[in-house]
């Protein structure tokens, strides 16, 4: 299984006309939470592009060829953290399906605890994976569910998933976004003009212009349409859990977290560490 991807990076916009250069952008922001591999799914108002590589982004996504592959006024990208194997383009995000209620793209950061489980059981009943990631479960299970509505589709997915996970998914009327019921993985809400953006970190908003608004909620699911944003909170409340280790390294330093700057919780576990400790250095090296 593909495993080992929790930095992972996650950007989605809707409603610009420069949307595949923007989330090009965003993923360049985020490049630290992931070099292995980059993409970007569009929606054209007709139909989904998709262009998935294997690098960088600056590498991949500043040529205009490649963005002209790219059109229409919704994306969602991903930066892919390297693992262990599996360094195979199919397994390069965002997943991209079509399903009998239409197009979907997915972008996801995190790692499902029960995501061997689920896979066994989707192939019992006839799935076909055509990768080794944890986000194709996610996208079987919304395929596979009962309910009507594509967000009922979703939110029903998000309760069979557990564990850690930040997702950004666009359909052909929707961008979506949702975020652990403990909030492990980080998700932030901002806006441009008159387009809603998602993302991993503000970083990704500072680079664009757009003006950061909040944090998405542990549970939360966000769902915009048009001009419209709707919150919905499915799951029962419980006290966030976020990890560590986005204070300690995982997030760029100017990036917001809880109201503060990164590099100031970097430099305060510093005052503390100096604190606790009996001994005088002649200098002070972070590892």
């Amino acid at each position: 299984m593909d495993r080992l991807k929790e930095e992972c990076g996650v950007f989605g916009i809707f409603n610009n006309k420069d949307a595949a250069t923007l989330t090009a952008l965003g993923l360049h922001a985020l490049q630290h939470r992931g070099q292995e591999a980059c993409g970007i799914v569009t929606f054209d108002e007709k139909k989904f592009h998709a262009e998935r590589r294997l690098g960088l982004v600056g590498d991949n996504f500043t040529k205009g060829k490649i963005l002209d592959k790219l059109p229409g006024s919704s994306a969602i990208g991903h930066n892919r953290y390297s693992t262990a194997g599996n360094n195979l383009i199919r397994n390069v995000q965002p997943f991209y399906a079509d399903l009998h209620f239409g197009g979907i793209g997915i972008a996801h950061n995190g790692n499902l605890s029960n995501a061997l489980y689920l896979r066994k059981e989707l192939v019992k009943n006839g799935s076909i994976f055509q990768t080794t990631s944890d986000t194709e479960t996610i996208v079987q299970l919304i395929a596979k569910s009962k309910r009507v509505k594509m967000i009922d589709k979703v939110i029903d997915t998000l309760f069979q998933v557990q564990g850690g996970y930040a997702l950004v998914m666009m359909s052909n009327k929707k961008l979506i976004g949702a975020r652990d019921p403990l909030g492990i993985r980080p998700l932030v809400l901002g806006k441009l003009k008159n387009s809603y953006v998602l993302a991993s970190e503000t970083c990704a908003f500072d680079i664009i212009g757009a003006k950061f608004i909040r944090e998405i909620d542990n549970g939360e699911v966000i769902v915009i349409e048009g001009d419209n944003l709707k919150s919905i909170k499915p799951f029962t409340k419980k006290k966030a859990r976020p990890c560590v280790f986005e204070y300690v390294y995982f997030s760029r330093p100017d990036s917001l977290l809880k109201g503060k700057c990164a590099y100031e919780y970097r430099k305060n576990f510093g005052y503390e560490l100096a604190k606790e400790s009996d001994d005088i250095g002649d200098i002070v090296v972070p590892v």
